[in-house]
C-alpha cells in the first residue's frame, strides 16, 4: 500500500486533487499566466512541456517517492501544481515541494489554505514526524513564504544542484516538526480567518 495514499483535499479557497493526465490543458493555461516557465530560479514547466511534466510526477508517484496534486481555485479553475516528495515512509517525513501557482492566485488565501491542507494530513493523518520544505536560495518570494508559515531554517546546501540553464542552485531548507505543528495549526488558521 503506498503512504502516503491519493486523495483529494478541499477547503474554502483551494482543492487539491490527485494530479491526472487530463489536466495538462488547464495547467498549460494556469503556467502562461505569469509565464512562470521563463523564472530562471525555479523550475516550472513550459505549456508545451506540461504533458511530459504530468508524466514524470506520476512515473514518480508509481516508484512511491511522490504524490503530486493538481491545484484548483474556488472557481474549480486548476491554477497550479504542488506534491508531496522525497517521501521517507520508514522515518514518516514527507517534503512538500514543487509547487507553483498561476500569477492570479500568487499571495491569496489558497497558497495558504493548500499548505494548512497538506501540512493537516501529514502530521495528523500520516503522523508525520516532520515535514520539510526547499527552495532555491534567489526564490525570495519562496522563501517568505515558507517562513511565514512557521517552518524553521535547517540549512543551506551550497552548490546543491545544477540548474537546466547551467548556473549551480543553493538550496535553502527548512522544516516543521510534529511539535511545532500545534502552533503553526493555530497560526495558519488565523491568517486565513483574516483573508491572508
Amino acid at each position: 500500500m503506498a503512504w502516503p495514499e491519493p486523495l483529494t483535499l478541499k477547503g474554502a479557497h483551494v482543492r487539491l486533487e490527485p494530479l491526472k493526465k487530463e489536466h495538462s490543458a488547464g495547467l498549460a493555461e494556469a503556467a502562461k499566466d505569469g509565464e512562470l516557465w521563463r523564472l530562471w530560479y525555479t523550475s516550472v514547466p513550459s505549456p508545451e512541456g506540461m504533458a511530459k511534466e504530468i508524466e514524470r510526477r506520476l512515473g514518480l508517484q508509481a516508484k512511491g517517492s511522490m504524490l503530486p496534486f493538481t491545484v484548483f481555485d474556488a472557481a474549480g479553475v486548476i491554477a497550479g501544481m504542488t506534491t508531496y516528495m522525497n517521501i521517507d515512509a520508514a522515518n514518516r517525513r514527507v517534503e512538500i515541494g514543487s509547487t507553483w501557482y498561476a500569477k492570479r492566485v500568487q499571495r491569496t488565501g489558497l497558497n495558504t489554505e493548500a499548505k494548512l491542507l497538506l501540512l493537516t494530513h501529514a502530521f495528523e493523518s500520516l503522523k508525520c514526524i516532520a515535514v520539510e520544505f526547499r527552495t532555491h536560495f534567489f526564490n525570495r518570494q519562496s522563501r517568505q513564504g515558507i517562513e511565514r508559515l512557521g517552518a524553521k531554517l535547517d540549512g543551506i546546501l551550497r552548490s546543491h544542484q545544477i540548474g537546466h540553464n547551467g548556473s549551480l542552485r543553493d538550496t535553502v531548507v527548512y522544516s516543521i516538526i510534529a511539535s511545532e505543528w500545534p502552533t503553526v495549526r493555530e497560526s495558519l488558521t488565523y491568517r486565513l480567518s483574516r483573508g491572508a
